[in-house]
């Protein structure tokens, strides 16, 4: 049988195939295309039947099947494809994939992994890399794991669980027993009692909530005079339709990170990120306004919603997300663009209150020249928001982002003024380290004619962004648009759970957990045939930026900044201020840096961003 002969051009199984090749031609019908992850023997019949399926399905080899799991939750963030799909071997593969799922359980995306296993005949015999995977996938897969013993099964498994991924926007799993991959594939179980004959269809969504539901949604927004609107990832194809109902209710917007591009930051009337490395302007905005309309956002720092009382209106997709947050009074289960349409009509014509929108506008560009003003002071040796500054002014129309969970994250927040013709992507609620790059492969494979942006820590760099780098390397010429940059901030700390350490506990900076070693990432970028480029002045910062976003091939920006570069929350408490004294006076090992830096970026932040 030649490598192409056991499944059709149009997915029908052929003679000789195997139960491998049929579930990859099932979870085809689902639109599943693309396999991150890394060979082992235990998934050796599935890796032989993608080799038989050339132009219907492509494996990805990634460096570490922590990796593939990443890459799967981004691959439909991305826009790569309806469900993310990692496929890994059996024992240590599966144990490592899991925190990539975990990254996609919490931020409800639709992933399907394939967990290959020991084989059924030695199944119980404490053999080679035997883990009892069904007990070890029951939290992260809990909404549909099974194990595949029959080649009678295939359809019914896989059909069930992408249609599980897809309607509760989480992770299934699917175990893969050895001798069962490479068995005669049986496309036609017999009608018969204890079998089952499924359908790939996707089913239709919930995507507008009744009428009177709508109606009652309206008459409290309605009588807004300060209405407040927190958009998230649900809102994510709705631009539109936030931007209309904004300016109908004359209402700020905050946004979710996960919902960044979902909005056009460069509005006045857009506030930014909300939480704790949001805005100071969306944290005013929750305080002063008199209605709440959260659309498409889980976002779950309580003390950055507007204090209980605000009359408040939800909608989300996902019924049992609705009221979880906020004490809302109406909440409308449906999808963010019909459901915000139809509300829009129950609004009808109106005038929206100025007032309201020219003081969000006054206190937002009031923040965002203090942010430039921040950017702009001295550092040793580099200011690492002058970095982003300078990207900022840069960022091609369509440039796709992957951000590090860090310090990182908190410029990109408040420097990037991204828009709705970019795509940008992080670990949301799981918040974990070395998802950069990992997201950043999997945008390049989703749109590789697209520029692409990585912005990691050094920390993050280090668990796995070195290595992912091989990777790039890997593929790197097979994409249209060979631009991969990579921003490494490297400060030599683990800068955001040193600033943690001290403003929550009070206590120094931890000398023997805080600093990582300095690695001269460029160098191994260059060793791999990228450009690397070293930016230690600030005089260097604005070349390294136009040399890289014009490069011919991926480039390493090695950024040494400032490890005592302060990232001052929007509200800085009482106690947090006492926390971070305390911990000067204990003797932190950078108490020069944190008054050096600390005093000018608190005054700006909490002062200097106030409309004058």
């Amino acid at each position: 049988m030649n490598a192409e002969g056991h499944v059709s051009e149009d997915g029908k199984l052929r003679r000789g195939a195997t139960v491998a090749d049929h579930v990859v031609a099932r979870l085809a019908a689902w639109g599943v295309h693309d396999y991150f992850g890394y060979p082992g023997d235990g998934i050796n019949g599935m890796t032989s039947a993608l080799q038989r399926a050339p132009g219907r399905a492509r494996f990805i080899q990634v460096r570490h099947e922590e990796t593939a799991g990443f890459a799967a939750c981004a691959h439909v963030k991305y826009g790569g494809g309806p469900i993310g799909c990692a496929l890994v071997t059996s024992g240590p593969g599966g144990v490592h994939l899991l925190n990539g799922l975990y990254d996609a359980k919490l931020d409800r995306q639709p992933v399907v992994a394939l967990v290959g296993h020991t084989a059924l005949t030695a199944e119980g015999g404490s053999y080679y890399q035997e883990v009892d995977l069904l007990a070890l996938y029951r939290d992260v897969a809990g909404a549909y794991l099974a194990k595949l013993d029959d080649p009678s099964q295939v359809g019914h498994l896989v059909d069930r669980a992408c249609r599980t991924a897809l309607a509760r926007r989480t992770v299934t799993a699917l175990i893969l027993p050895l001798d069962v991959q490479d068995k005669p594939a049986l496309p036609q179980p017999p009608l018969a009692h204890g079998y089952f004959h499924t359908s790939a269809a996707p089913s239709s969504p919930v995507t507008v909530p009744p009428a009177a539901e709508i109606s009652r949604a309206a008459d409290l927004l309605r009588g807004g005079e300060r209405v407040a609107m927190l958009v998230g990832q649900g809102t994510l194809g709705a631009t539109d339709e936030v931007r209309r109902i904004a300016d109908r209710l004359g209402a700020g917007v905050a946004t979710a990170l996960l919902g960044f591009t979902a909005v056009d930051h460069r509005e006045p009337w857009v506030t930014g990120a909300i939480g704790l490395l949001g805005t100071r302007p969306s944290w005013e905005l929750m305080r002063d306004c008199d209605r709440l309309l959260i659309v498409g956002s889980n976002m779950p720092y309580s003390e950055f919603y507007p204090k209980p009382g605000v009359p408040a209106v939800q909608i989300d997709i996902d019924p049992a997300q609705l009221g979880l947050r906020y004490p809302t009074q109406v909440n409308l289960t449906g999808d963010a663009a019909p459901t915000l349409r139809a509300l829009l009509e129950h609004l009808g014509p109106g005038d929206p209150p100025t007032a309201w929108r020219r003081t969000v506008a006054a206190n937002t560009t009031a923040w965002h020249d203090a942010q430039e003003r921040i950017a702009g002071q001295s550092a040793n040796p580099v200011n690492p928001q002058a970095v982003f500054a300078a990207l900022n002014r840069r960022l091609p129309d369509d440039a796709m982002l992957a951000v590090d969970c860090g310090t990182a994250t908190a410029w990109y927040a408040r420097h990037l003024r991204v828009r709705p013709t970019m795509l940008a992507s992080l670990s949301g609620l799981l918040l974990s380290m070395g998802g950069g790059m990992p997201y950043g492969i999997s945008a390049k494979f989703a749109h590789p004619d697209r520029p692409l942006i990585a912005l990691i820590g050094d920390g993050a760099m280090q668990m796995n962004g070195v290595n992912e780098l091989v990777t790039v390397a890997k593929y790197w010429r097979q994409w249209a648009d060979p631009r991969f940059v990579v921003l490494v901030v490297n400060n030599r700390d683990l800068a955001f759970v040193s600033w943690e350490q001290r403003s929550g506990e009070g206590t120094p900076s931890y000398a023997e957990s805080q600093p990582v070693p300095d690695v001269a990432y460029h160098e191994w970028a260059r060793i791999l045939g990228f450009d690397g480029i070293l930016v230690e002045r600030p005089d260097q910062i604005e070349d390294a930026w136009d040399r890289a976003l014009s490069a011919d091939r991926p480039t390493v920006i090695n950024a040494i900044v400032d490890a005592a570069e302060l990232m001052v929350p929007p509200h800085f408490t009482y106690e947090q201020a006492r926390n971070t004294a305390a911990a000067v006076l204990r003797g932190d090992a950078d108490w020069a840096g944190i008054i050096r830096r600390g005093m000018p970026t608190m005054a700006r932040t909490l002062l200097g961003s106030r409309p004058s």
